[in-house]
């Protein structure tokens, strides 16, 4: 039994070849993308002209809006793209672990290492976007000089920890079910299955949810200045 989809080759010639996690990552590339075209065509404000499809994509845009609300208290707008995308491909890959003969891409530490050096990008991206160059790099300097090497170990380790957490979740869960369906192959393999979707779903909420805290933190500071900044002025 391979641990992960990158031991499982389909096809390879010389130093170049296609494994299971690089197949079944386009799969679910091409079900978004197929998902999305469907919905944007019959997309309208009509209540009762919406679809079972516009719904659930309705339901989830307003929920990772409000998640990312939540927790950077800030517009959510200019993270949505971002973040929603993390969620929901994650989500869409281990919820599709549950198929027969579906190896999730999650489960390559190839895939998830991407995911984290995304996010890794993202954040001093937005950071700078928010307070500049200069304000944003300034934050290494908190609260003394001497945590610098400390504060970019920080970056680097939390880049680590994301990618390993995931990757361990999800490979794990996979593993147990398929040692379960040989033992117990039965009502108990059914319900760890089930099990399974429900985790599947958490990991990609705690994913996304890290990775907007990450993102936060590189651009809040200088906002909450900005706000002392106008409440002094109202003081005065």
């Amino acid at each position: 039994m391979e641990i992960s989809p990158d031991g499982i080759i389909y096809w390879q010639s010389g130093w170049f070849k296609i494994n299971a996690t690089i197949v079944y990552t386009w799969v679910v590339m091409a079900l978004l993308v197929l998902f999305s075209v469907y919905v944007s065509r019959k997309l309208t404000s009509d209540p009762k002209k919406i679809t079972r499809a516009q719904n659930i994509l309705e339901i989830v845009v307003i929920n990772v809006r409000n998640q990312i609300r939540e927790v950077s208290q800030q517009n959510p707008d200019r993270f949505m793209a971002f973040i929603g995308t993390l969620f929901i491909f994650i989500a869409v890959s281990n919820l599709l672990g549950v198929i027969p003969g579906f190896r999730p891409p999650t489960g390559s530490l190839s895939t998830t290492t991407a995911l984290a050096i995304s996010v890794f990008i993202a954040v001093p991206f937005f950071g700078i976007a928010s307070r500049g160059l200069g304000g944003y790099l300034k934050q290494y300097l908190q609260p003394s000089a001497i945590m610098l090497p400390f504060n970019i170990i920080g970056d680097f380790s939390r880049t680590l920890a994301l990618a390993v957490r995931l990757f361990g979740n999800v490979m794990s869960g996979t593993m147990l079910v398929a040692i379960l369906l040989a033992i117990i192959p039965f009502v108990f393999p059914i319900i760890m299955q089930a099990f399974g979707m429900l985790t599947g779903f958490i990991q990609a909420y705690i994913f996304a949810v890290l990775a907007m805290v990450y993102i936060a933190s590189a651009t809040t500071i200088q906002e909450k200045k900005l706000n002392q900044a106008v409440e002094k002025e109202d003081e005065e």
